[in-house]
């Protein structure tokens, strides 16, 4: 999930650096810098690094983390590219303003030599399930679901120059990402962003990259290709990818096998899964509000909550790595995969290692729950960790594009001096600090 504590511009702010330098005191083994934007427009305050002007706040956000980690926590950045998503208008502002009025729709409504004004009034007289019937699927979508570019929209010219504008777009990011300091990049190919979707089985595009798997594959390869040869061998680079889409003629486990055996042997220097987490079965949004695509069940598999169904909401992704891991190590491909998804404790973790069901662990939720879980478990200290109840807090939060915090602490001590509050002033940015036991005993904290 996004944050959502860069500036208005997506600079780095104080709380940005404030948010991961506290996940940092707890030593992880390394931290994925939330989804940031490589193109230069405007995003809100979603981090962006399609510019030179990021790169001082960037290199002050690396520098906090490795003091505060004292050098033992490595730093990546997740690059991202989306697609324009509209609010969801009226019913009658969509007839008004968006809708085209053609002579198929005007023959459909047996309005035919109407002008448009006329159309439009008949138009606004219709109820939903009659609109349904008379236009387009995509224009009914667009009325109650907002408007969403696709990768298939290769009519629009920005949308036909993807495969020769991205690939540059993401490689000068990671440059700016090695001068800032960071480890390296994930590539963010899942969900609901662009790379994704040139990923889908959804994607039909006639141009040479859409349709077949070798088709669909051929800009994220291109891309990571242009990444590696714009960083240093030193840098790191690999992606974050989809074990299932888990949508209606999505792709599924195969095809994941299949991307995950050509992006290793292209080089990629790990794979990190996920699954879910798309629009194409999100929820309708009110009027004014914008599609979230974490509300369906593609959604629910990719951030299970405690109010589950019988799988339950932990290791949902398991059974899909097990078999894409296997898969790459019986082509004698040795690409570390990373597992994640519900993890929330020490025996979860450690059995994802022991069982080779994947070669890291990565917690979100859990460690948002608790920034010093790693240090905690670390220095036998696991009894002290605050656990995650998975009630998609946060998540709701970041759906409203709210700061995140997590309802375990983010109400505590809040008449603190300095502490840094949410805008509301209601809520605190950042967990409170933990005091180890020995550290009690010498009044110091860790």
């Amino acid at each position: 999930m996004v944050p959502w504590r860069a500036t208005e511009g997506g600079e780095v702010s104080q709380d940005v650096i404030d948010w991961y330098t506290r996940f940092a005191e707890g030593k992880p083994g390394a931290i994925v810098v939330e989804a940031t934007g490589i193109q230069d427009v405007p995003s809100g305050p979603l981090l962006r690094i399609g510019h030179d002007r990021f790169l001082p706040g960037l290199k002050a956000l690396t520098q906090a983390v490795k003091v505060a980690s004292e050098g033992h926590t490595r730093l990546y950045i997740q690059l991202i590219d989306f697609l324009q998503i509209k609010r969801r208008p009226s019913a009658d502002t969509f007839i008004d303003r968006f809708l085209p009025i053609s002579d198929e729709l005007r023959n459909r409504l047996g309005a035919l030599g109407k002008d448009d004004e006329q159309v439009k009034a008949q138009l606004k007289q219709l109820s939903v399930d009659e609109l349904e019937v008379l236009l387009t699927p995509r224009d009914f979508e667009s009325m109650t679901r907002g408007f969403r570019e696709r990768v298939t929209d290769t009519h629009l010219p920005h949308i036909a120059e993807l495969p020769e504008r991205l690939p540059p777009l993401f490689a000068q990011a990671a440059l700016r990402a090695e001068e800032a300091g960071f480890d390296g990049v994930e590539l963010h190919y899942a969900h609901a962003y662009t790379m994704a979707s040139f990923l889908s089985a959804l994607n039909t595009r006639s141009d040479g990259f859409g349709g077949s798997r070798a088709n669909r594959v051929r800009l994220p390869i291109n891309v990571f290709e242009a990444v590696r040869s714009a960083v240093s061998d030193q840098f790191i680079v690999g992606c974050r990818m989809l074990s299932d889409e888990c949508i209606t003629d999505g792709s599924g486990q195969e095809d994941a096998r299949w991307f995950a055996q050509e992006f290793a042997r292209a080089g990629m220097d790990f794979i990190s899964l996920s699954r879910g987490g798309k629009f194409e079965d999100a929820k309708e949004p009110k009027v004014g509000e914008a599609i979230y695509p974490y509300t369906g069940q593609s959604g629910y598999e990719c951030m299970p909550q405690i109010i589950s169904d019988e799988a339950g909401p932990f290791g949902r992704n398991e059974a899909a790595s097990i078999s894409l891991r296997s898969h790459l190590r019986g082509l004698e491909l040795e690409t570390p995969i990373i597992v994640a998804g519900g993890i929330h404790s020490f025996e979860q973790a450690e059995r994802i290692l022991k069982q080779e069901i994947g070669d890291f662990a990565a917690l979100a939720r859990q460690a948002l729950a608790d920034p010093d879980w790693f240090e905690k478990v670390r220095s036998g200290k696991g009894s002290q960790v605050r656990i995650c109840e998975y009630t998609n807090y946060c998540e709701g939060l970041d759906q409203k594009h709210k700061m995140v915090t997590c309802q375990l602490w983010d109400r505590e001590d809040l008449e603190t001096d300095s502490l840094r509050l949410t805008p509301d002033g209601k809520r605190r940015t950042t967990a409170p600090k933990w005091v180890s036991n020995s550290a009690q005993a010498s009044g110091q904290k860790t």
